[in-house]
């Protein structure tokens, strides 16, 4: 909240700035760049914390700057424009078709910086579906927690170890506001935590149109332990993780309920959302029905997306557990303990613990994995559930994932790809037409624009290497590690993505001494960079993580391998627009889909990946460079790291190094640039968060609404 009165002619700002719709509009950030552009830079773009922090006399000087009051007319009127569904796809097409929202349940949300309420791509992933939604005018209320101490800020020792830092959340200058509350409804939710009663707070934050619910312990009325429960993501504490989805589940419902909101259509995204399901069949026997009927009617109206492509990714709780939070639950519904216990087992099982994503299989009808690729693993990791289907019968389908464009494509790509294309790019991204126009983009304007990019990256990570030298927390050698000798002029490969076995971040150091000769061509320099965090339970992944950062010390590599510390959405937009090339090498099926790879795509960076995931479907033999053989349904090629790694030297050294350096009389790599238009033409359409969501309207949403009006 503001510690100031805003002028009266720009008092707007305020709800501006409280509406995270200024993040993906470049009138709302112009405006905001114009109040005090130091302050917008050092807060990370945040304009709460900007107007938190700008003195009254600067904004009143405002009031009397002509290009001001432009630039904030003309934000608050494409504002007031957006706010208004009239002229949505969503109302043109299906308008009235859903009689309530669609109320989606995610754990994370990753909408911008200024808000760290993520640990990775499932968040990125659900926020930028909500920005969608509101972008297309679809109905939705979205529920996650609030943890106020966020993931963490990544550190790395001298000795190269990851270190964990966790930084409570300032309110004041944060875009959250407390929930506004219908008229008699009180300010908490009450739910039940075993043997006592557990009380939720629950605060807005506003994305364009749609309204992000988030659920928080810390309140007076609960116990000290009980406060500190939605503190952070994903503990490592079976129990604590059990009980934040209780939280988000059964109390979202509540939520939702106290708000007088009466959604059309549930979506869980992932398991940690599935108690979900289980609280609204106890609320249909509460009304009167039988456990089947209630069974049927939460099925009719849910929709479950998928993201794990193992079984060990679920989570899975012990009948002690199940037993200490939901005795007395299953009597509510009418049925016994074994029952209850048996809406998480696999059928037929005895004694196994109880599994999240189980539970949402058998309580949603309307079921999709996040590519083609993990829609078939699926089916088959799940057969067990349907064993008397075949297995390409199994009731799982796909909506491959998508990115926001307006998100995550630089603003002056954005711009010339805009400009020649003959078509609003924001209007028409999912369209066909869009790949029409974009080889009329001049070679030497879009290599300039990718280079302007790159620079800006490689300033941001000297920036970082500046502060941290500054701080006096790092030596020379940190310094060296983390990017300060790395040449904006020499082909950059990025490896960037949460660090984890299964995305096989050392496969590149396979074979040291063939990489510190591919990194040292005196003609052909490459750098690689890597970015990413490890969870903090996670101690393999951690030991990789500290293997990839030795590796940037060894001053063989000569300063080409960097790591940049604390990954975060921020320093994401730098990155997948500023590299050369998106390097991606996880085990062929253990990646559900992947995203970031085409976060890059739609700046014209290269996708350099194994056939895993969404570039199965994304590669076309023009847009990037496939590592080893292509899946196809009837082949399913096991992982051979020498092997996959001998291909991937053999691809930088004989195809990616000479393209990239082979120029013309004007030094562009047009063969280069080729490959970056074919990127944009063939990643943009197909994998946009727009497609993505009309898809989920068209595919899983409205047939849900259409069962139980039968």
């Amino acid at each position: 909240m503001l510690n100031k009165v805003l002028p009266e002619r720009i008092s707007r700002l305020e709800e501006l700035a409280n509406n995270l719709w200024v993040s993906w509009h470049p009138q709302g950030r112009a405006v905001f760049r114009a109040i005090n552009y130091p302050l917008w830079r050092t807060s990370g773009h945040n304009p709460v914390r900007e107007l938190y922090d700008t003195p009254s006399e600067r904004l009143n000087e405002l009031v009397n700057d002509s290009s001001f009051l432009t630039l904030y007319d003309i934000a608050i009127a494409t504002f007031d424009r957006d706010m208004i569904n009239g002229h949505c796809w969503f109302v043109n097409k299906h308008g009235g078709k859903l009689a309530g929202p669609v109320a989606y349940f995610s754990a994370e949300f990753a909408f911008h910086n200024s808000l760290p309420i993520y640990a990775g791509g499932l968040g990125v992933l659900a926020g930028d579906i909500v920005k969608e939604a509101s972008d297309i005018g679809l109905p939705m209320s979205a529920i996650g927690l609030m943890y106020p101490q966020g993931y963490f800020h990544q550190r790395f020792s001298a000795e190269g170890w990851q270190e964990e830092i966790y930084e409570q959340l300032d309110f004041d200058r944060s875009p959250i506001t407390p929930c506004p509350w219908p008229q008699g409804c009180g300010p908490l939710i009450q739910i039940q935590f075993g043997d006592r009663p557990l009380y939720l707070g629950v605060w807005l934050v506003k994305v364009g149109r749609i309204n992000v619910y988030l659920l928080d312990t810390n309140v007076e009325m609960n116990s000290p332990a009980d406060r500190q429960l939605s503190a952070r993501l994903y503990s490592a504490d079976r129990e604590q993780r059990l009980q934040q989805e209780i939280v988000l589940g059964i109390g979202g419902v509540r939520a939702l309920r106290t708000l007088g909101i009466e959604p059309s259509v549930w979506h869980g995204n992932e398991g940690h959302t599935s108690f979900m399901m289980l609280e609204r069949v106890r609320e249909e026997i509460e009304k009167g029905s039988s456990y089947v009927k209630a069974l049927e009617h939460v099925r009719s109206t849910t929709v479950f997306t998928t993201h794990t492509p193992v079984p060990a990714g679920t989570d899975v709780f012990p009948d002690n557990l199940m037993d200490k939070y939901f005795r007395g639950f299953w009597s509510q519904m009418g049925i016994d303990r074994s029952t209850f216990l048996k809406l998480g087992q696999h059928n037929g099982a005895q004694d196994s613990d109880f599994n999240m994503t189980i539970l949402a299989l058998k309580l949603a009808r309307h079921i999709n994995g996040v590519s083609k690729i993990h829609g078939k693993v699926s089916r088959k990791m799940w057969h067990i559930i349907w064993p008397d289907l075949f297995e390409d019968d199994v009731p799982i389908t796909y909506v491959t994932n998508g990115v926001h464009l307006p998100t995550w494509m630089d603003s002056e790509m954005y711009r010339l790809v805009d400009k020649h294309t003959g078509i609003s790019l924001v209007e028409n991204q999912d369209s066909p037409k869009l790949c029409e126009q974009i080889a009329s983009i001049p070679d030497e304007q879009l290599w300039g624009c990718h280079q302007d990019l790159k620079r800006k990256l490689f300033h941001v990570i000297q920036e970082r290497v500046q502060q941290r030298w500054a701080s006096g927390t790092g030596d020379a050698e940190q310094a060296i590690a983390m990017g300060a000798l790395l040449d904006s002029d020499a082909l950059t490969i990025g490896f960037v993505r949460r660090f984890v076995e299964y995305k096989r971040p050392t496969l590149l150091f396979h074979d040291i001494e063939r990489l510190k000769k591919i990194v040292g061509d005196k003609w052909r320099p490459i750098q690689i960079i890597f970015a990413g965090k490890s969870h903090p339970a996670d101690f393999p992944s951690k030991h990789l993580l500290h293997k990839v950062y030795s590796m940037a010390l060894d001053r063989d590599f000569q300063g080409r391998i960097a790591f940049v510390e604390d990954y975060d959405i921020h320093i994401a937009h730098y990155l997948v627009q500023g590299v050369d090339v998106w390097l991606n090498t996880p085990h062929r099926l253990e990646e559900a889909s992947g995203t970031s790879g085409m976060k890059a795509g739609m700046n014209g960076v290269p996708n350099l990946s194994v056939a895993a995931g969404w570039w199965d479907e994304g590669y076309n033999g023009q847009n990037g460079w496939l590592i080893g053989e292509r899946l196809s349904e009837s082949s399913l090629p096991k992982d051979d790291d020498e092997r996959d790694a001998t291909e991937l030297y053999r691809l930088i050294e004989q195809e990616i190094a000479p393209l990239y350096y082979q120029r013309d009389n004007n030094d562009v790599p047009q063969g280069w640039v080729k490959m970056m238009k074919e990127s944009i033409k063939s990643i943009v359409p197909a994998f946009s968060t727009k497609r993505a969501v009309k898809e989920y309207t068209e595919k899983m949403y409205l047939p849900a609404v259409q069962v139980t009006v039968k």
